[in-house]
């Protein structure tokens, strides 16, 4: 059912975003180039990891309970029977009285069910005084312990870190399955808008929002294509929205969503396809728009930088999870104290940008057309639909840009 015209909540504009997200191709990468890729397939351990158990520390591989009761002034007394070498199979075993020397990476003889690191023994000639109690398997990891074979290493859905491409390394992945980045449209509207090399005169402004949303999805891991300044005439702006959608797998239009008479954007991306929201009950950018044309999303933002930064933070940033499958993730915060009041409209979710001092959230109060108040502030404070502001001295989660 289109909503034009009705405003929704956030939560229900975010499940329509989502709900119209195409999922990215597959592509096939070396694991060398996979890194800040969603991955699109679990990635299961060829083999158990560690292959052997193996010693955490340097020390001596031994029978704990030859080390009951040991101390400093009546240490254990072991014989020293052999050392293994890096790399080296442990070629002996480890009896009752006996001790065997491990390195760190070492694998740990049969019979050893415990390591005594070097800083609690002390070699007198083939004799080792174990120092204190050595624990059933202290300072060793044991075979299969980090991953056994067949066990899920890396979920898909999971944007992969540098530690994820060592994990994958590990278990001998040597392609990796990755969703392709989203390549998004960028489209500004507006008469007034002049490129960021011209000095504006008149009523003109320069395109900040190509750059700023641009900046964004970059920070996504998408692709941003940028389209240019269209008029605010209809045919130039449906053919440029024509050529967006063939070319890219979502569209993102800037300016233009305001609901009075000079609106077009709304209708455009209906008689593309369907506008599914126009309205969201969220301060800054409650003209946004929600629609679909071609099986590809299309996203009207607000012209004012920072409420077009908040939609695309709100909105747009769970629908390009969606279109990789990535596993959810929440947004970065930072716990701090608000530094005075904020005043809220019951029923709407508001966004309040603020700056970090000394542990204290410090509103940035300002119009959404500001462009100082984005460059001060470190982030935004939430404040949900059903509460009427926020207290001076309460604890709150800073969302970071």
């Amino acid at each position: 059912m289109t909503l034009f015209f009705r405003t929704v909540s956030v939560e229900d504009a975010v499940t329509a975003a989502c709900s119209i997200a195409p999922l990215t191709a597959v592509a096939d990468l070396p694991l060398s180039a996979a890194s800040g890729h969603v991955l699109a397939s679990d990635i299961t351990a060829d083999i158990d990891i560690p292959g052997f158990s193996r010693a955490t520390m340097d020390g001596y591989a031994l029978v704990s309970a030859d080390t009951i009761g040991a101390s400093e002034s009546l240490p254990a007394m072991l014989r020293l029977t052999g050392r293994i070498g890096m790399g080296a199979p442990a070629d002996r075993d480890v009896s009752r009285g006996t001790c065997v020397y491990v390195p760190t990476g070492g694998a740990i003889p049969p019979g050893a069910d415990g390591l005594a690191m070097i800083e609690v023994t002390e070699s007198i000639g083939d004799d080792v005084l174990v120092k204190r109690p050595v624990a059933v398997g202290e300072s060793i990891m044991m075979r299969g312990e980090d991953f056994s074979r067949g066990s899920v290493v890396v979920c898909r859905g999971t944007r992969l870190a540098p530690g994820d491409i060592g994990a994958l390394a590990a278990v001998g992945t040597t392609r990796v399955p990755v969703r392709k980045p989203p390549v998004v449209g960028i489209i500004s509207t507006g008469n007034e808008l002049v490129p960021v090399g011209e000095i504006p005169s008149g009523g003109q402004v320069r395109d900040i929002n190509s750059y700023l949303v641009g900046a964004y999805l970059v920070s996504q891991g998408c692709i941003p294509e940028y389209f240019g300044i269209v008029r605010d005439d209809r045919a130039a702006l449906r053919r440029t929205l024509d050529t967006a959608i063939d070319r890219c797998d979502a569209v993102l239009l800037s300016g233009g969503s305001s609901k009075d008479d000079r609106d077009m954007t709304a209708d455009i991306i209906r008689d593309a396809g369907e506008v599914l929201v126009h309205g969201i009950s969220i301060a800054p950018g409650k003209p946004t728009i929600i629609g679909r044309a071609r099986g590809k999303p299309v996203i009207g933002l607000p012209g004012h930088p920072a409420s077009a930064l908040v939609v695309t933070l709100v909105i747009v940033r769970p629908l390009l999870s969606a279109m990789t499958g990535q596993l959810e993730r929440g947004l970065m915060t930072r716990p701090a104290i608000l530094a005075e009041n904020i005043p809220s409209v019951k029923g709407r979710e508001d966004y309040v940008r603020v700056r970090l001092a000394d542990g204290k959230a410090i509103p940035e109060f300002g119009k959404s057309g500001l462009i100082n108040t984005l460059v001060r502030s470190a982030g935004l404070v939430r404040i949900p639909a059903g509460m009427e502001g926020l207290e001076e001295g309460e604890v709150v989660e800073v969302i970071l840009w």
